[in-house]
């Protein structure tokens, strides 16, 4: 059994489809890890700082993904803040680099670092796919990715993230979790790299 640390785990896009692994997941927002626990029971879940918690606890797992929030490093918001002043510049989050430092150079596991492409040149270089960055211990390649269609309405983008969430009345924007899912089909096929099936390059990437 592949033991698995899912850092920032929101409500599970990335760990929908991987099976037979024994997860660990690192969410600090209560509700969205009740959703989380919902769809995954047989997961760990720990409600707190998944920064702090990969520092104490990345000797022991075979493998973690790690998916830190994004907007401060986004081309969105950015632009926003450039172009039609509605948010303030901020500083870019540098604990995302922090995490790719630590596993780059203490792990021993495989591991998964992944943030939206940043509208500044990665400090450190990543693979990508059209919309992403992943920073990887092991090579990804012929990565297809699916439209996000991050402009459907709630309805399309439960049936195309496959959670429900009709019945949870929590003080978030369910459009918005849905949204920040990292795609079911395409971390699944990273996981399967990491273990299974290693290639060169990351060669082509479809919509």
């Amino acid at each position: 059994m592949i033991k698995v640390l899912n850092l920032y785990a929101g409500i599970g896009g990335n760990r929908k489809l991987w099976k037979d692994v024994e997860v660990t997941a690192i969410e600090n927002n209560p509700d969205i890890a009740k959703i989380y626990q919902d769809f995954f029971p047989n997961d760990k879940m720990v409600i707190g700082d998944a920064h702090e918690y990969l520092l104490k606890h990345f000797k022991e797992f075979d493998f973690i993904w790690s998916s830190p929030p994004c907007p401060s490093h986004s081309r969105i918001r950015k632009n926003l803040a450039v172009g039609r002043y509605q948010n303030e510049p901020i500083y870019p989050d540098m604990k995302l680099y922090e995490e790719i430092l630590l596993l780059q150079h203490y792990f021993k596991g495989k591991f998964v670092v992944e943030n939206v492409k940043s509208f500044y040149e990665p400090l450190i270089k990543p693979q990508e796919t059209n919309t992403h960055f992943f920073w990887t211990n092991f090579p990804i390649s012929n990565i297809k990715e699916k439209s996000r269609e991050h402009n459907s309405n709630i309805n399309k983008l439960q049936k195309r993230k496959g959670f429900d969430l009709t019945k949870y009345n929590i003080g978030i924007e369910k459009k918005l979790l849905l949204r920040n899912c990292v795609e079911s089909e395409l971390a699944l096929s990273i996981f399967e790299m990491a273990f299974h099936k290693p290639q060169l390059t990351l060669s082509e990437v479809t919509k």
